[in-house]
């Protein structure tokens, strides 16, 4: 099973490397772009099989190590 963790900042947090990106897209003349959010994407690959478990133990990996719980927000996807 394959289990993919997006992690981003949460509302209301300042995202410095997503102000760069805006900034630099701005200035390569790409119009329409109003806010530019930076993130991560982390694709564990597991042994577990069943999807409850999985998710049990995916979501510790994030609480306690992926994931700044403080200012960030994390999604998983089991696939």
């Amino acid at each position: 099973m394959k289990a993919i963790v997006n992690v981003s900042l949460k509302a209301g947090v300042l995202d410095s490397q997503g102000k760069a990106v805006h900034h630099a897209l701005d200035s390569l003349h790409f119009k329409g772009v109003s806010d530019v959010r930076v993130g991560k994407q982390i694709i564990l690959k597991l042994d577990e099989t069943d999807k409850t478990k999985a998710m049990a133990e995916v979501t510790k990996m994030c609480e306690d190590l992926l994931a700044n719980t403080v200012i960030e927000d994390y999604e998983i996807e089991l696939v």
